[in-house]
């Protein structure tokens, strides 16, 4: 596949700094990064994400950071899937400057730019959403859940929510209970009750056989048994809830029909699909929505991250009739669509959708060379590579044959190794043991492959 129009390498490595990686002191963290992790220590609770990672960010451009002591890495994480254009890219800060001017703050008032975000929105949704869609705006992708489903219940009556296991929705009351991991649950609990789990398809590590049947049709068909079958306990199911691709769950990329399946399974239940797009979505898979790859409408989408980039922006978009059930005033968010992170937004979705940039057709094309370089790597470390788009798991193992995973210390080994060489990766997944490639879909070529290689080379030798 060629393209036509595509920024250019020239103009990408322009927007990162160059020569990186380039470390200026012999460990991580330096002396002044050091320092900077005490103070935070005594003042900051390590209940944030990346609590105890050994790193201080102090400055970022594009795909590129520097730490307090001038070491500069190539983010291979994009600061967990959010800087899809990269950090700091001229146009985000040059609408970040204009809009200052003019307003900031509003209140949960409307305001110029969340009224123009909106519709912009409405225009770049999936099937079944586009320009029939009604948007409700939040800070996080946490948010964002919280009210999908409170919105859920009050439109259809119904109590219960379906999602899956190794699903993450966020780490409030609803979400938390929606999301299946230890480290976000164990000692928090109790949280929203009516959450049935059911299994996702992940066919690497899926429990049932799969010799006649595919993961997607058992899971999916599980589903439609939980919600159409008597004394099943799923009688009152208001949503489904998925991530088109799991995201911390293991980066697990199911088939089209899975989500056909769970479609089909909610029209006959009169159940609301909610497509959780918080990390696959704003372009990341190789399309704007990772639910866009199957072809399914869902009734409401969440969205995150990506979408508002150096700047906190997310919502939940739900198809125009169901928002008419939802009465005013009910869910107030006093920071939400803050005009200035609105016109962030615009500008984010503004370089995304611009095919003269091709971002998005090229994060397809860059996906498909990444899993094939990984792939064709003789490492027995690596079990499985898989994903779509610039949203790439590299599941790791101690042996291909049991696949059993690869133990914590030697992931964080992998992980701290590449760190000391100025190359920041995120771990996740059910066991902890899938590095993810989820770089800016503004990586030029020369770092992310250099950047691969690298790692490909400490996996060699762990």
């Amino acid at each position: 596949m060629k393209l036509n129009a595509m920024i250019t390498e020239a103009e990408l490595e322009k927007l990162s700094w160059p020569d990186a990686p380039q470390m200026k002191t012999q460990a991580v963290p330096g002396p002044l990064a050091r320092q900077a992790l005490e103070r935070s220590a005594r003042r900051e609770s390590l209940a944030r994400g990346g609590g105890g990672f050994p790193m201080v960010f102090d400055q970022g451009y594009g795909v590129t950071v520097k730490d307090p002591d001038g070491n500069l890495y190539i983010d291979l994480s994009a600061g967990v899937g959010v800087n899809s254009v990269g950090r700091c890219h001229p146009a985000v800060v040059q609408a970040i400057q204009a809009q200052s001017h003019h307003l900031m703050h509003a209140s949960d008032i409307t305001n110029s730019k969340r009224i123009e975000l909106a519709a912009k929105i409405a225009e770049i949704m999936p099937e079944g959403l586009r320009d029939n869609c009604v948007t409700y705006f939040t800070q996080s992708g946490s948010d964002a859940v919280e009210a999908a489903v409170k919105f859920a219940k009050r439109v259809t009556g119904r109590q219960q929510i379906l999602a899956f296991h190794g699903a993450y929705h966020g780490i409030w009351n609803a979400s938390n209970a929606l999301t299946t991991g230890n480290q976000y649950r164990s000692g928090y609990g109790p949280f929203m009750g009516g959450v049935i789990h059911a299994p996702y398809p992940y066919a690497y590590r899926f429990p049932f056989d799969t010799s006649a049947r595919s993961a997607e049709q058992i899971a999916g068909e599980y589903v439609d048994y939980l919600l159409n079958s008597r004394y099943t306990g799923a009688d009152d199911v208001g949503a489904v809830i998925v991530e088109p691709v799991q995201g911390e769950g293991g980066y697990v990329a199911p088939g089209p029909e899975f989500l056909r399946l769970l479609r089909k399974a909610c029209d006959r239940a009169g159940a609301l699909l909610i497509a959780d797009e918080v990390q696959a979505g704003a372009g990341r898979t190789g399309k704007m929505w990772s639910i866009e790859h199957s072809g399914v409408k869902p009734d409401l989408l969440t969205f995150g991250k990506g979408m508002g980039g150096d700047l906190p922006m997310a919502g939940v978009a739900m198809r125009a009739d169901l928002a008419k059930h939802i009465p005013p005033g009910s869910q107030p968010g006093t920071f939400a669509a803050n005009a200035l992170s609105a016109a962030v937004c615009l500008a984010n979705i503004e370089l995304l959708t611009d095919p003269k940039l091709a971002l998005i057709e090229r994060a397809h094309l860059l996906g498909l060379e990444t899993l094939e370089r990984v792939r064709a790597a003789d490492c027995p470390l690596i079990g499985e590579a898989r994903g779509r788009g610039l949203m790439i798991g590299i599941e790791l193992v101690e042996d291909r044959e049991s696949k059993a995973p690869l133990a914590p210390e030697k992931v964080g080994q992998v992980v701290m190794d590449s760190l000391q060489i100025g190359i920041i990766m995120v771990p996740c997944g059910r066991n902890g043991n899938v590095l993810r490639l989820m770089p800016s879909l503004t990586i030029p070529r020369r770092y992310l492959f250099g950047a691969l290689d690298r790692v490909l080379t400490i996996l060699a030798e762990v």
